[in-house]
C-alpha cells in the first residue's frame, strides 16, 4: 500500500521569511522521519508529499496514492486545517484523520464549545470577542483567560493571559485582535489540575489511551515557550486513579460529540470544585516520538511509539474498508 505524507515543513515557511511564531504548529524534518520510519515498519510504500501547495502540485501532475497520513496544519484563516482534507475529499483519496469540517470546527474553540455544551459536558462560562465595542459587555466573573479563537500550540498564550481586572482585559482583547486579526475567546479561569486524554478510533469504538496531568511550574500558563521548553517548566504524571476515570469518560463524550476520527488528544481542566471541565480538542495532535504530547501520554500508560502508530493507521484502514 502507497502512502503520501502530507505535512507543513516549519524550515520550508522559515526560508520563505515566516517567524518562529508563525510556524509554530509547523513540524520539524525528525517529526517526518519518525512517522516515516514507523509507517515503512509497518510494511507500507511511503512517499513524503508536503505542504497544501506541494499537494496540488503532486496531484497535477498526476501523483494519487491509497491513502494519505495527513498532518498538514496550514498557515491562513480559520478554515487552514481543512485544505488538505477536502483536497483529497475531492480526488477520492483516503486520508488518516479526521475530516474538513471536523477540523474547521475543532479549531474554531468558541464553535467547539457550542457542540461539547451541547453534549453535557461542562465548560467554563466563557464569549467571543469580535471587535472592541463587545469588551464592554463582558459580565464573566473574574479571574478570567483569554487566548484567540483559532489558534494552536498555546500560539497568544502568555502569563498576561490570566486577567483579573476589566483594565487588563482591554489591554489583552485589544492585543490579541491586533497581533492575530481573529477574535478572543474569553473563559472564566478555571483554576484546578489540568489534563489531556488521548483517543483512538471513531464512534462507539473510541477508547482513550489514558492520559496525563501537566503541572506547570509557577503556575504558569501552557504556552508556546513552556511547550517548547516542558522540560524546563513542566512535569507530566500519569492521571492518578482518583479523577483518571472522570478524564477518559469526558474525553471519550468529547470525541464522540465532535466526530473525531482516528485519533486525537482532549485537553481538560478543574473547575473550583473539581468538576471536569472541557478545554480544547486537537484532531491533529503532534505526533513527535519525544516531545508531543499524544506520544508522551502514551509512553506514561506503556503504548511505545511504533504501537501507537499502528493503532491509528488500523483506525483509519478500518474506516476505508482498504485492503492491507
Amino acid at each position: 500500500m502507497r502512502i503520501g505524507l502530507t505535512f507543513d515543513l516549519r524550515s520550508w515557511y522559515l526560508d520563505r521569511g515566516y517567524s518562529m511564531e508563525d510556524t509554530a504548529e509547523f513540524d520539524k524534518q525528525d517529526t517526518i522521519d519518525a512517522i516515516e520510519g514507523a509507517l515503512r515498519k509497518m510494511g507500507f510504500e511511503t512517499e513524503p508529499v508536503g505542504n497544501c501547495f506541494q499537494l496540488i502540485e503532486a496531484l497535477a501532475s498526476g501523483k494519487r496514492w491509497d491513502i494519505v497520513f495527513n498532518i498538514a496544519e496550514g498557515l491562513y484563516g480559520d478554515g487552514r486545517e481543512s485544505v488538505v482534507p477536502a483536497i483529497l475529499d475531492q480526488y477520492a483519496i483516503p486520508y488518516v484523520f479526521s475530516g474538513p469540517v471536523i477540523l474547521g470546527v475543532s479549531l474554531n474553540k468558541h464553535l467547539t464549545r457550542l457542540v461539547i455544551s451541547a453534549a453535557g459536558v461542562p465548560v467554563s462560562p466563557g464569549m467571543l470577542i469580535s471587535e472592541p465595542g463587545d469588551i464592554s459587555k463582558c459580565d464573566l466573573t473574574y479571574p478570567l483567560f483569554i487566548k484567540p479563537v483559532s489558534e494552536g500550540t498555546g500560539k497568544g498564550i502568555t502569563e498576561k493571559s490570566l486577567l483579573k481586572s476589566p483594565g487588563e482585559l482591554r489591554e489583552m482583547a485589544e492585543y490579541l485582535l491586533a497581533r492575530f486579526r481573529q477574535p478572543a475567546l474569553v473563559e472564566e479561569y478555571l483554576p484546578g489540575r489540568e489534563f489531556t486524554v488521548g483517543v483512538i478510533g471513531s464512534g462507539d469504538e473510541t477508547v482513550a489511551i489514558g492520559g496525563m496531568e501537566i503541572i506547570c511550574k509557577d503556575n504558569l500558563p501552557y504556552s508556546v515557550e513552556v511547550k517548547e521548553n516542558y522540560q524546563i517548566y513542566c512535569k507530566y504524571i500519569p492521571i492518578p486513579d482518583e479523577v483518571r476515570r472522570e478524564c477518559e469518560s469526558v474525553a471519550v463524550t468529547v470525541w464522540k460529540a465532535l466526530g473525531g476520527v482516528d485519533a486525537g488528544r482532549v485537553d481538560l481542566k478543574a473547575d473550583r470544585n473539581g468538576k471536569i471541565c472541557f478545554i480544547e480538542v486537537n484532531p491533529l495532535a503532534g505526533l513527535h516520538p519525544v516531545h508531543s504530547d499524544l506520544p508522551i501520554l502514551s509512553r506514561l500508560t506503556g503504548i511505545e511509539y511504533q504501537s501507537l502508530m499502528e493503532m491509528i493507521m488500523k483506525s483509519a484502514i478500518k474506516r476505508y474498508h482498504l485492503a492491507v
